[in-house]
């Protein structure tokens, strides 16, 4: 497991953006796939974006492609994700997750939480109508 720190919650207007970052050790960060899943009051954590190490292959769950966008900057050892057109359902708190970078996702699934080992401690996002 890796320490990974999220940063750039808060609250936005339906329609408005943000932008999330998250720090991945510096000695390591460049060989973890890493990716945003979200949690809202009374649901499971869902995956939301993933991108991998090498190639930065990019997933997104239906519900926010279109209007989010991750990407890594390896130089920085860090993950962003960023969020456009938001809406209320995006509401929840938001986590940075990881797993090293050759992890076979045996379900070919890469948005699924239970593939991610390293875990920040969120940061939250309120998006209100």
């Amino acid at each position: 497991q890796v320490e990974l720190v999220e940063s750039g919650g808060g609250s936005a207007q339906a329609g408005g953006s943000l932008r999330l970052s998250c720090a991945a050790p510096a000695n390591i960060g460049t060989r973890l796939y890493m990716a945003w899943v979200r949690q809202a009051p009374g649901k499971e954590r869902e995956g939301g974006a993933a991108i991998t190490n090498g190639d930065h292959n990019t997933y997104y769950a239906d519900s926010v492609k279109g209007r989010f966008t991750a990407s890594r900057d390896n130089a920085q050892n860090s993950l962003f994700l960023q969020m456009s057109s938001l809406k209320p359902e995006d509401s929840a708190m938001y986590y940075c997750a990881a797993v090293p970078g050759g992890y076979r996702f045996w379900d070919g699934n890469p948005l699924k939480r239970y593939h991610y080992n390293s875990w920040g401690q969120g940061t939250q996002v309120t998006v209100s109508s």
